[in-house]
């Protein structure tokens, strides 16, 4: 069987088939970078970033693009409000550009420590502007869109395909809109493509219709067709973003291409707490780097990023994931227990006796990477792919406890770990730097990493920078990330 994927535009499991054999073209919408990701960011991109490594593993040439919105994502995620980004900015007091820089700088931290495979391209809102200008320009020119006092809107009821992929109808849509709708719009439904900015908005570019910044749908449309082509394979984000994000998405890409703009639309669904969608808005919300060093409320503990992982893992994509300590704490206690067996493998393989590989062996490993391939087929099940992982485990615990064990058999075990755990589910590395270390050891050191980073903090009060970067230079070479908030605190974490 192949590889079946929920479409969310035909709500159907469906085979995949690329456009061009042998060649996978996949878009995610990517984080707007106005504050440090949390926990459901974390479900999204981990989710996609084994969608990507699953492609590859079956043999795809696969181009990964997610976008970086700098620009234009306003605050009731619409067409109305203040810009997220230049809201933060004034917040934090810095420039706009200087807070996406240091939050994008942020995120790509956080997803690496996740292990998450760095995008192929990972384009930004704000250097794609002579683009979506264009786009515009065509969409006014076949009779799409309209401009109003500064700012362009797509007319929906020109376009009869609106509401396909979320199954919304024009009735569903207006009953949804709020009184207060700019009077600039020939009708409620209509979303902006352009929007006029106001002398003191820092964001804003020259355009045909005045000075202004573009709509945020707009940029997903752009840097995806920019990279992938007119119509691309695979479409990826939040459960949240179907309507309108991606609804408007298709709608001005369609118009301006008369094309399919994209063949498999993937959505997942969300982290929850206590059953409230985990977010900033709700400010319900865990950092990951929180998770990662242990200092939030909800948390009895620091943990391990691949433990994070494991535990999105446990969940399907497309199924919610409630969050709790002890779940997280339970993930942990999974990984690590994956983890020993591979360090024991590992350490075992080079005093083991030569000899052939075991027949036995040879057999399971076969069945397990047929029980991993069938649940991965099937539309990404990694909850049953990460069942087989504790299957290897098993097996590995049995092969460890025989002294007469080969050393091609454990290699062939190290190879399955490496190739299904580390290739496709990212939960084992490729090299371990040490083994486990006690909680005892871990507190101890802990205090000294408090000691260093109270010197340091003191350091940078006196503004000696030089001593402060060596601080974090010794720190950064024993594995402790240091991570300088945008409000002048700091914070560490094991890496």
């Amino acid at each position: 069987m192949g590889l079946e994927l929920y479409n969310t535009l035909t709500r159907k499991k469906e085979v995949f088939r690329p456009l061009k054999e042998g060649q996978v073209g996949v878009y995610v919408c990517g984080p707007t970078v106005y504050g440090h990701s949390h926990l459901g960011h974390a479900k999204s991109y981990v989710s996609f970033d084994v969608l990507v490594r699953y492609l590859r593993y079956l043999g795809y040439a696969t181009t990964y693009v997610q976008n970086i919105t700098d620009v234009g994502h306003l605050t009731d995620d619409a067409d109305e409000g203040e810009d997220k980004l230049a809201m933060a900015a004034q917040r934090e007091k810095m420039h706009p550009m200087a807070l996406a820089e240091f939050y994008t700088q942020s995120y790509f931290e956080d997803m690496d420590r996740l292990n998450c495979v760095r995008p192929t391209i990972s384009p930004r809102a704000s250097g794609h502007m002579t683009e979506q200008v264009d786009l515009i320009k065509t969409l006014i020119e076949k009779g799409y869109a309209y401009e109003a006092n500064g700012s362009v809107y797509f007319e929906v009821a020109k376009w009869a395909d609106y509401g396909k992929l979320s199954g919304r109808n024009t009735e569903e849509m207006l009953s949804g809109t709020r009184v207060n709708v700019s009077a600039e719009k020939k009708s409620p439904t209509d979303f902006a493509l352009w929007k006029k900015a106001q002398p003191n908005h820092i964001m804003q570019w020259s355009s045909p219709w005045g000075m202004g910044y573009p709509g945020w749908h707009l940029e997903c449309s752009v840097m995806s067709m920019k990279y992938l082509g007119t119509s691309i394979d695979i479409h990826g984000g939040g459960l949240e973003n179907q309507f309108p994000h991606h609804e408007c998405e298709i709608a001005q890409s369609e118009a301006v291409h008369g094309a399919p703009f994209v063949r498999y639309w993937l959505h997942n669904n969300m982290v929850t707490v206590d059953g409230v969608k985990m977010g900033k808005s709700l400010n319900n919300f865990i950092t990951l780097k929180e998770a990662f060093a242990g200092c939030h409320e909800r948390l009895s503990q620091a943990y391990e990023p691949l433990a994070v992982r494991q535990l999105i893992l446990n969940s399907h994509y497309r199924s919610p994931l409630d969050f709790s300590d002890a779940a997280l704490h339970a993930a942990l206690s999974g990984y690590n227990r994956i983890t020993a067996t591979v360090i024991a493998v590992r350490k075992k393989e080079g005093s083991a006796p030569e000899g052939p590989l075991d027949e036995q062996t040879n057999r399971e490993l076969d069945q397990f990477r047929e029980t991993f391939e069938t649940a991965m087929n099937d539309d990404l099940n990694t909850s049953v792919a990460l069942s087989v992982m504790f299957d290897l485990v098993r097996l590995a615990n049995r092969l460890l406890a025989k002294d007469e064990t080969t050393q091609r058999t454990l290699n062939a075990v190290d190879s399955m770990f490496r190739k299904l755990g580390g290739g496709v589910l990212g939960i084992v590395r490729e090299t371990y730097t040490a083994d486990r270390i006690s909680a005892a050891e871990q507190n101890r050191l802990a205090k000294l990493v408090d000691a260093l980073m109270q010197e340091r903090k003191e350091a940078r009060e006196r503004k000696d920078f030089s001593e402060a970067d060596r601080i974090r230079k010794t720190l950064t070479e024993s594995d402790i990330a240091v991570t300088d908030e945008a409000d002048g605190t700091s914070s560490w974490s094991f890496k």
